[in-house]
């Protein structure tokens, strides 16, 4: 259940960022309120996974990792972002590193 939630806040997250994109400076209304209704749920569902006993670092390790990777992603095939070898590369980096941290925090 706690990785349920985890998921959630992440695609929230992730839905907020491109939606802020699409705000075009928060001056169309109709993403702004998608920018502040996505957070707002992203947090109260970390809170949730918080509250459940995750390690912080954890939770916040996969929750930026994938939201990085993600928006990266999403930037990159459906908003003109670029995205090169070198960022892909760095993208896996940070995903190893969250991979290790939840190993190492494996008992």
């Amino acid at each position: 259940m706690v990785w349920v939630l985890l998921v959630g806040a992440i695609l929230c997250e992730v839905t907020g960022t491109i939606a802020l994109r699409l705000s075009d400076g928060f001056t169309k209304p109709i993403p702004a309120a998608v920018v502040v209704v996505t957070y707002l749920a992203s947090f109260v569902l970390l809170a949730q996974v918080l509250k459940r006993g995750m390690a912080v670092g954890v939770v916040y390790g996969v929750w930026a990792a994938i939201g990085i990777a993600l928006v990266a992603l999403i930037g990159a095939a459906f908003l003109g972002d670029s995205l090169t070898w070198v960022q892909i590369g760095g993208l896996g980096l940070v995903i190893v590193g969250v991979v290790a941290l939840e190993a190492g925090g494996a008992h």
